[in-house]
């Protein structure tokens, strides 16, 4: 499954809208997909995820910078650039990855920390979000 893994990492990287509308040779019709924001199951679901990512961000793109194969599973690490308020914004993250005996993903989990890389650059949020994390801490 190895090579499978990478022809859908170079996918992810290679995302655009225009390439968005190949979703199904990668998901399987039933693949569930989970980040901080989302759990959803079935490919048009995931697709709006996708396309909702380009309507909303500038310039969105995944970087792989790592990734570990076993059997049908994989973990792959990420970091995920974009643009927002004329900002440029960077999320890393990692993603764990199933496929099925056809080698289509069946679950997508994404594992990225929202209060840290999103939450906290909010000005009035992001000031009490520091503020807890500072009392939490040892």
């Amino acid at each position: 499954m190895k090579p499978r893994f990478e022809e859908i990492i170079r996918w992810f990287e290679s995302l655009t809208p225009t390439s968005l509308t190949g979703i199904a040779h990668y998901y399987a019709p039933q693949a569930r997909f989970r980040d901080p924001f989302n759990d959803v199951r079935g490919l048009p679901a995931i697709e709006r995820i996708y396309q909702h990512m380009f309507d909303t961000l500038a310039q969105p793109r995944f970087v792989v910078e790592s990734s570990i194969v076993e059997a049908e599973r994989a973990f792959v690490v990420w970091r995920f650039e974009f643009g927002l308020r004329g900002r440029a914004m960077v999320i890393r993250g990692g993603s764990q990855l199933e496929l099925d005996s056809q080698g289509l993903i069946v679950l997508h989990h994404d594992y990225w920390d929202a209060a840290e890389q999103l939450y906290e650059h909010v000005p009035v949020l992001g000031a009490v979000l520091r503020m807890i994390k500072r009392r939490l801490a040892t």
